[in-house]
């Protein structure tokens, strides 16, 4: 029986819920299947389509070593703490969120607050399936020779506008989504784990592939010099800093949904600290990669990477592709690729509301992901002409509110001999003691930070 977080023995509805139990909760089946799949939920589109434009806005070398720093704070507070309090309470962030203030007596509100990064995440994969859509239909495309089609940049923008508008592209998204849900369906062992023990390893060796290629293309050079160049000036600037703190924070995926549901299937004897830092050094190299990548494959044409986004990758680089010597290979290899990585992240996130379901509505498995599939695929095709804006909305405000919601939680509401022997969990030597200090007054407020200049900005991530 689990304890509470002032210590005392009792029962928690979060680890044992109806017929939700311990021992049916499905789970992972080793350690390195677990860091896969948290890896997966790391490496997404904006790993691929926003951390080299930001790397080449601000300044190379000037952008990388504040965006290290954020990745390594962000990396050992809040996806540990997101994790640990997965696996404390074996519950998603509804029954997480209700066991951490149901020890002050205020259940029910917490519980409330956690539909909160619940609906987030919901919300986030229906926009991320609109985009998976994109992906898939460029995918097979890139086979068939029809990504490649168009004669100039300006085609290329067209056919990327008219399938980005409202009912532009029905049949790809359904497709997309039904993979995912698919893998879904087979639970956490036997879909989730395996799906991302492939596409993991497809992601990376497909982007390594890529950056020896484009290491022997004339040129190529030149962007390397401009990647790993250190400007004073632009280090100096605070919107370097405030941009690479925003690629840190939504690139490792803390928002209080999707790493806590996956640490909730983890077994005690897991070392989470040592897992939050593979799943941080993954993300980071996935990041550099893709930089590795894009910026000289731009220098080689002697363009500067300024242009972010879906206009970077559906627009600016099939252009590019067409251009080089092997460019439909080097199209089929980007693409697969890069779909590799967003299914990873889309499955993650919807994960969360599956659990949900299953935990508060004691369905199976397969009901409760036919549930959301069907929300998905009503509110995803109408979305289509407004995803950029869907997007953007809860990356400014449900994001870092449900990370900073998720750290309130474990960090502040439950108490030190509670967090200190959750992270302990598993460990054959304590983590250090600044552990916990470094959460409550360095993580969270940083949560709330990204949350305001998000509003500011109109955006950080």
């Amino acid at each position: 029986m689990p304890t509470d977080c002032s210590g005392a023995v009792m029962q928690c509805s979060g680890r044992i819920s109806g017929d939700f139990t311990m021992n049916k909760r499905d789970s992972f089946n080793n350690r390195w299947g677990f860091i896969l799949a948290c890896i997966g939920s790391a490496v997404g589109m904006g790993n691929i389509w926003m951390f080299p434009t930001r790397v080449s806005i601000y300044g190379g070398g000037s952008y990388l070593i504040p965006y290290f720093i954020f990745v390594a704070l962000i990396g050992f507070t809040g996806v540990i703490g997101e994790m640990s309090f997965g696996r404390a309470t074996r519950s998603g962030p509804v029954d997480a969120f209700g066991y951490a203030c149901g020890t002050k007596g205020r259940k029910k509100l917490g519980e409330l607050l956690g539909y909160i990064p619940v609906a987030g995440a919901l919300a986030m994969a229906i926009g991320y399936t609109v985009v998976m859509g994109w992906i898939l239909k460029y995918m097979v495309g890139a086979f068939t020779g029809t990504a490649l089609a168009p004669s100039d940049a300006g085609e290329f923008s067209a056919r990327f506008g008219s399938m980005a508008s409202a009912f532009g592209n029905n049949t790809w998204q359904i497709a997309a989504l039904v993979i995912g849900i698919v893998i879904l369906m087979f639970g956490i062992g036997r879909g989730i784990e395996k799906a991302n023990k492939v596409m993991m390893p497809v992601f990376f060796i497909l982007f390594a592939i890529l950056g020896i290629y484009v290491a022997f293309q004339p040129g190529a050079i030149d962007g390397y010099r401009y990647i790993f160049r250190v400007d004073p000036k632009a280090l100096a600037d605070p919107s370097t800093w405030i941009f690479a703190l925003g690629q840190a924070f939504f690139s490792l995926s803390v928002a209080g949904n999707g790493t806590l549901i996956y640490g909730s299937y983890l077994p005690d004897n897991d070392d989470i600290p040592a897992a939050a830092g593979r799943v941080a050094l993954f993300d980071t190299i996935a990041a550099l990669l893709a930089a590795l990548v894009i910026i000289p494959a731009m220098a080689t044409t002697g363009a500067q990477l300024n242009q972010g986004g879906p206009g970077l990758m559906f627009i600016y680089l099939p252009a590019l592709f067409k251009s080089m010597p092997g460019g439909y290979i080097i199209a089929v290899i980007f693409f697969v690729a890069v779909f590799s990585a967003g299914l990873s992240s889309l499955i993650n996130l919807y994960e969360a509301p599956i659990a949900t379901i299953q935990e508060k509505l004691h369905l199976g498995r397969k009901a409760s992901c036919g549930i959301i599939a069907v929300i998905a695929l009503i509110v995803s095709i109408c979305i289509q002409g407004i995803v950029s804006d869907w997007m953007d909305v809860l990356s400014i405000y449900i994001c870092p509110l449900g990370a900073g919601l998720a750290g309130i939680m474990f960090f502040w509401v439950c108490s030190k001999q509670y967090v200190e022997s959750q992270i302990n969990t598993g460990r054959s030597q304590t983590f250090t003691k600044a552990f916990l200090p470094v959460c409550r007054y360095i993580y969270c407020p940083v949560c709330i930070l990204v949350l305001i200049l998000g509003i500011l900005l109109g955006g950080i991530g």
